[in-house]
């Protein structure tokens, strides 16, 4: 273990920094945990840490010794709401990355208006833990290629980003497609439990503009109805106006922002 002592004027003890195992530290003072943090590689192979401490001294102190034993870049993500914990990760040299709107959507047909949606002629909605893996690989990667192209994948949501190895479909059951017969058009992605999560909407490019995303939409939103959760929670780029435009004509509402932080 590593142990850096720090006088923070909360006791007549010194605080002491201490790694205490890979990828987490705590703050002590007098054998009292006054903070804590952590590191961890996300999917996608980037490094993120978080801080929890009692005082501003102890966040800057764990930030320090963290940073120090930490290879760069490293990122956080934040509520923007929290004013204190942003200003701590400032000081520590970081900076915003992007910006994610969490909306909260309706599953209700009757206040989305997707009751009566169908997606368009010759399309099916292949429900989730029903795709053929093949082609929901090949849809994703098509996708991804095209967003690569144009906006740049970064500008997705965080966790959708791919894994080191390539890998980009991390549980097949999740997803709903919109099919042809030979081939995927578009994919959604739904993480149900106490807070459903729509983790990806996306079609391709050449058949966008036929309300392939809004049946993709009606499909999953409908099943959640039917299965009782209320609401669903999504993340959109503040760059992604279309995504955005989405979610609002069906009555969802942004309820806060997350801030993707980076040093």
């Amino acid at each position: 273990m590593d142990t850096k002592p720090y006088t923070s004027g909360l006791s007549e003890n010194a605080v002491v920094i201490t790694r205490v195992a890979n990828g987490q530290w705590h703050a002590l003072d007098d054998d009292l945990v006054v903070g804590r943090g952590h590191a961890e590689h996300r999917p996608d192979g980037r490094l993120f840490v978080s801080i929890d401490a009692w005082h501003d001294a102890i966040f800057d102190r764990l930030a320090e010794a963290m940073l120090t034993e930490l290879p760069s870049p490293l990122y956080t993500v934040v509520d923007e709401a929290d004013i204190e914990l942003t200003a701590g990760w400032r000081r520590a040299g970081f900076t915003i990355r992007r910006r994610e709107w969490e909306y909260v959507v309706p599953t209700d047909p009757r206040v989305t208006g997707l009751d009566d949606v169908l997606p368009p002629a010759g399309v099916t909605i292949v429900p989730a833990g029903e795709a053929d893996e093949r082609l929901l690989r090949a849809v994703d990667r098509a996708i991804r290629d095209e967003v690569e192209a144009m906006t740049g994948w970064w500008s997705m949501p965080a966790e959708v980003i791919s894994r080191p190895d390539g890998d980009t479909i991390v549980d097949p059951s999740k997803y709903a497609v919109a099919a042809e017969p030979d081939r995927y058009l578009g994919l959604i992605r739904v993480v149900t439990g106490n807070r459903p999560r729509i983790g990806l909407v996306a079609v391709r490019a050449g058949e966008q503009r036929r309300g392939i995303a809004r049946a993709l939409l009606a499909h999953a939103l409908g099943t959640l109805h039917r299965s009782g959760a209320s609401a669903a929670w999504t993340e959109v780029h503040e760059a992604n106006q279309a995504a955005s435009a989405l979610f609002e004509c069906i009555g969802a509402r942004p309820m806060s922002s997350n801030l993707e932080l980076v040093r």
